[in-house]
């Protein structure tokens, strides 16, 4: 292979990950993955896999793993919002340039209901923080 393959893989799904231990020193040479763990990435829990005891360096690699999760989803979480605004910027560009009578009388009551929600938490939020920085 290229490169050395990592201890550990982590399989994300929802909420988390299933955790394998990676093995290449067996007589085949083949890689074999060994579930030893499921992580919840909420509320924190690791449950080791059957009656698996979990070592001091799977709970490490998994403690980091979850610390590195967690930056990414929230980096990944604060990008979308900003995605959201190109997208507000995009839309308002369309309604102004292309939109035909139709597609706003498709659009415009979602739209500025979904606007006012959004404008009314941002406002509160803003608010809630002046106050809370006197």
């Amino acid at each position: 292979m290229a490169g050395e393959l990592p201890d550990y893989y982590f399989r994300v799904r929802d909420n988390g990950a299933l955790v394998y231990r990676v093995d290449t020193e067996n007589r085949q040479r083949r890689i074999e993955m060994d579930q030893i763990a499921t992580i919840n990435i909420r509320n924190g829990e690791v449950k080791p896999h059957g009656d698996r005891r979990l070592s001091d360096p799977d709970m490490a690699a998994i403690t980091d793993w979850m610390t590195r999760r967690t930056a990414l989803l929230a980096a990944r979480e604060v990008d979308d919002i900003l995605r959201a605004v190109d997208h507000l910027n995009l839309t308002a560009q369309w309604v102004q340039t292309r939109a035909t009578e139709e597609q706003l009388d498709a659009v415009t009551d979602t739209l500025l209901l979904a606007m006012h929600d959004l404008r009314t938490v941002l406002v509160r939020k803003k608010a809630d923080r002046l106050t809370k920085d006197n």
